[in-house]
């Protein structure tokens, strides 16, 4: 008997619902999902829920609408009373994944001791005449006499529908469950080199081409190298190996186009299984359906130290092990894997006080912990708004300066999980051992939100492998989100430049002072300050200064706690200004907020305008623009030339150093100036070249049309 359903009508029943039953699935294929990507294709994978519990989920088939799964899973259950909810989404990684339709099994209508066939047809609740396509399934349900013999049976999954025993049981098997599904086998650690003799897919004969990595779900994007047919990326990333035989690496060459679809150039494929770990390949991969090459460096290694328990079993908390893994990072061990700096250890106790996200008044929370690329994530409590995880999760440290982020989301049955909210925790701030509660914040990490979440961390790691991994490139994040406009956003940054212009701006200020003996005390100390560090000035002396200030600030100055304050009060009052922005906007209208954006882009215009005016300068002096001026800048840098070659450098500084002090003694209201700026301002910008340029006349044309001509 086929069983074709859909969601949201439940057929006829068929078996008595109560007893136990073994029911076998088989999730065959897709037909005609719903398009997700911008590619006009999708990345799906299946979800079955039994009694609000996730049961089983698919592996995901990438760019394909028609998928094909072949996937098998076994259930025991002891009631027929709950449907089984089907659910399909399109993987994102690094993003919330998108909802692709769901889908009702209704298991009292099913016919027992026989295979039978099942389509069902996927539907929006929300949108419930949209065509999201259909899964093709076969299931099999039969009684199950001996409930003992098949919990025994390490090929199912037991889930019960008693509260305290089903509840237990299913929890910790599905938290098993998940959490062998997150944790990787191995790193490959990939170094994209460069690409060889690509195809031209611009008219110039170039291209702008970049690279897109995928293995499993991961993915990666390399920079855009323009114009040439060899790109040098010189980039190295990792990705994590979560099959024993290493999988399938997929490379896809494209050409970058502004305003277009990227074209596509070529692809390639590598089969980790071949390559031998803990040696680095150079490998020379061609591209099929194209002409090139792309280089690559190629490392398998083991992981260490990834691994999600309960609190029962802390890694850290075993004596033997802490000495062991202290042992590995200790002093001794300083020149060897440079990559492995150290480990952290998480331990996630619970939240209180978490956002409504649900109808209900409830949320269904749970909680993900990122390390740069390195994600992981805990089971979750269902109705809760205080939830309890306690769960203990290890990460490896690849650099000491990384955060940990850790997010709140709730789940949502048919859309993606809501924020719920953040916290960001760079490492060299954690205090070992300390269990602490860290209120958490909203998504731009600028503000509370409601809840707080209880944590203990601790950070082991070798202070050798850290300080040397300082001064080599971050990684970075696989993902990024696209940035958009935003006129806050701009105001923040334009505020932050000035902020520091105007710092600068106040130190030669104060030094101008000095010069202009504004206070007598003050320029006699700091002229003779000044004679003293010129006449016994040596090299060494630079970086001793700086380390002479550092010291300051860490033994004697409150800078630190000062700036802190500063940050947080410019955030609030950039916060309040947004709000008082908000709560104005319906009375101050469009021309008003029109108005604001125009002040900051005029203020961003001016600059940008003095900056480039500047350099355009400086090349028009060299490219003898004004030939006066440039023959004075000639006749200026002899002079300079000469001075420096017959007279010591330090007596020359001193005799600057001289004539700026005394220049107000000798002459009190002599106007101060620069004389490189003054020089610089006589010469034109490219703009003043353009202005300033005679156009040339047509003696074919009359008085009229050549005023017209030249007026337009």
């Amino acid at each position: 008997m086929a069983a074709p359903c859909s969601s949201g009508v439940a057929p006829e029943r068929a078996a008595p619902s109560s007893g136990m039953y073994k029911l076998e699935i088989e999730l065959r294929r897709g037909h005609n999902l719903a398009v997700r990507d911008r590619g006009g294709s999708s990345d799906p994978y299946v979800k079955f829920k039994l009694a609000g519990k996730e049961v089983f989920r698919s592996k995901t088939i990438h760019k394909n609408l028609n998928p094909v799964w072949d996937e098998k899973v076994t259930l025991i259950m002891d009631s027929l009373s709950e449907p089984l909810y089907i659910k399909v989404f399109d993987y994102d990684f690094g993003l919330q994944d998108d909802f692709m339709g769901s889908a009702y099994l209704y298991l009292e209508s099913l016919e027992q001791q026989r295979r039978i066939p099942v389509t069902l047809v996927l539907k929006d609740p929300q949108y419930p005449d949209q065509d999201l396509g259909s899964l093709e399934l076969a299931v099999l349900l039969t009684p199950k006499d001996s409930p003992i013999e098949e919990q025994r049976d390490p090929g199912t999954l037991l889930l019960r529908r008693s509260w305290k025993r089903c509840n237990k049981q299913q929890s910790v098997r599905l938290s098993e469950l998940h959490r062998k599904s997150q944790l990787w086998r191995g790193i490959v650690s990939i170094a994209l080199i460069e690409g060889r003799n690509l195809i031209p897919m611009d008219p110039n004969g170039l291209s702008d081409p970049y690279v897109k990595f995928r293995l499993g779900p991961q993915k990666y994007r390399s920079k855009t190298v323009p114009k040439t047919l060899s790109p040098q990326w010189r980039e190295q990333f990792d990705l994590h190996l979560y099959e024993e035989t290493g999988g399938v690496l997929e490379l896809t060459v494209w050409d970058r186009d502004t305003g277009r679809r990227d074209d596509f150039i070529g692809r390639c494929q590598l089969d980790l299984s071949t390559l031998t770990k803990e040696q680095t390949h150079h490998l020379e991969l061609p591209l099929e359906e194209s002409r090139g090459y792309v280089v690559l460096l190629v490392t398998l290694t083991a992981s260490a130290h990834v691994s999600i328990a309960d609190l029962s079993i802390t890694p850290l908390d075993d004596l033997q092990e802490r000495r062991e893994i202290l042992r590995r990072y200790g002093l001794w061990k300083s020149f060897s894997n440079f990559r492995d700096v150290g480990i952290v250890q998480v331990k996630v106790m619970r939240a209180e006080g978490l956002m409504a996200a649900d109808v209900t008044g409830k949320s269904d929370p749970f909680c993900v912990l990122e390390l740069n690329n390195d994600r992981l994530q805990t089971h979750t409590v269902y109705k809760n708004l205080s939830p309890e995880w306690n769960k203990v999760f290890t990460f490896n440290v690849k650099d000491i300066h990384s955060v940990l982020e850790v997010t709140v989301f709730d789940e949502d049955r048919d859309r993606s999980a809501d924020f719920l909210g953040k916290v960001v925790i760079p490492l060299l701030r954690i205090r070992n051992g300390e269990q602490k509660g860290y209120v958490l914040k909203n998504k731009e990490l600028t503000g509370p939100t409601k809840g707080v979440i209880y944590l203990e961390i601790d950070v082991i790691y070798n202070t050798v492998k850290a300080a040397l991994r300082t001064v080599v490139p971050a990684e970075q994040k696989y993902i990024e989100e696209e940035p958009k406009v935003s006129k806050q956003l701009l105001q923040q940054n334009f505020n932050r430049v000035k902020r520091c212009v105007m710092v600068l701006i106040s130190y030669g200020t104060y030094i101008n002072s000095c010069f202009e003996w504004e206070s007598a005390q003050r320029s006699i100390v700091s002229f003779v300050l000044f004679v003293v560090v010129v006449w016994n000035f040596e090299l060494y002396m630079l970086p001793l200064a700086l380390l002479l200030l550092l010291l300051w600030n860490f033994f004697f100055s409150s800078s630190r706690e000062t700036a802190e304050m500063s940050m947080e009060a410019m955030f609030e009052w950039e916060d309040e200004e947004e709000d008082k922005e908000d709560k104005d906007s319906e009375p101050k209208g469009f021309m008003d907020k029109l108005y604001a954006i125009q002040d900051v882009f005029i203020s961003v215009q001016s600059a940008l305008d003095e900056v480039a005016s500047y350099g355009e300068r400086i090349k028009n002096t060299v490219n003898w623009t004004v030939p006066f001026l440039s023959w004075l800048a000639i006749t200026a840098l002899c002079l300079a030339t000469l001075l420096l070659y017959l007279i010591p450098l330090r007596y020359l500084v001193l005799a600057w150093g001289v004539n700026k002090f005394t220049k107000k003694l000798r002459d009190p209201y002599m106007i101060d100036n620069n004389e490189l700026l003054d020089f610089l301002s006589r010469v034109p910008s490219d703009v003043q070249v353009m202005q300033h340029r005679e156009l040339k006349v047509d003696p074919g044309q009359s008085p009229n049309k050549r005023r017209r001509t030249n007026l337009s």
